[in-house]
Order: C-alpha cells, then sequence, then structure tokens
C-alpha cells in the first residue's frame, strides 16, 4: 500500500490498471524446500494477477519443520537394518531420500 492513500482509491487504480486480488481462506501454507518445510499458521493469503501473471503474498506466523518424518525412519530402519538414529543420519545427508538413505548402508 501506499502511504496516505485511501484504500478504496487504491483498489480503483489497480483496477483500471489490470490489477486483480483476491482473498483466500487458507488454514495453513507449506512451502517444501530440499532441505527443510516452511509452515506458515494463521496466514492471511492474497493472489494478485496482475496481466496474467499471477502472484500471492503470504504472512502469518513460520515455523520451520523436517521433511524427513518417523515413518520415513522407521522404513529405512527396518531396510537396511540400522538403528533409527543411523537411519535418521542417512535421511538428513540424502535430503530425505529413502531409496538414496537405505543404499547408503548397503555400501559399507
Amino acid at each position: 500500500m501506499m502511504p496516505g492513500m485511501n484504500p478504496r482509491q487504491m483498489n480503483k487504480m489497480m483496477q483500471k490498471m489490470g490489477i486483480k486480488q483476491e482473498e483466500i481462506n487458507a488454514s495453513e501454507v507449506i512451502i517444501r524446500t530440499p532441505e527443510k518445510n516452511l509452515v506458515i499458521k494463521n496466514p492471511s493469503v492474497t493472489k494478485v494477477d496482475a496481466m496474467g501473471q499471477k502472484t500471492f503474498q503470504i504472512t502469518g506466523d513460520i515455523t520451520e519443520e523436517s521433511p524427513i518424518t518417523e515413518e520415513d525412519i522407521n522404513t529405512v530402519a527396518e531396510q537396511a537394518n540400522v538403528s533409527k538414529e543411523e537411519a535418521k543420519k542417512a535421511l538428513e545427508e540424502s535430503k530425505g531420500d529413502l531409496a538414496e538413505a537405505i543404499m547408503s548402508f548397503a555400501q559399507e
């Protein structure tokens, strides 16, 4: 927003420029990266369509989570016949790739 500008005027100006905004009712937003998941709780999500180009503005409470689940750890531990700690370490080194984590024990 531009400081000092009435929100109604701003919306009118945006419509004239072909920019549409839409509020999206979301309860959680997750952005997955190879290293971690960014979880945004209580988000405020706005979809902006400017001349066919869609972008999203997201604000909220951000936490980081590991993409590695307990189920993944158990699978690697069982398949490779190793402890859960070893399985978790292998998953972290393989960035969550189950097959690579299991195969890392076969190479030893």
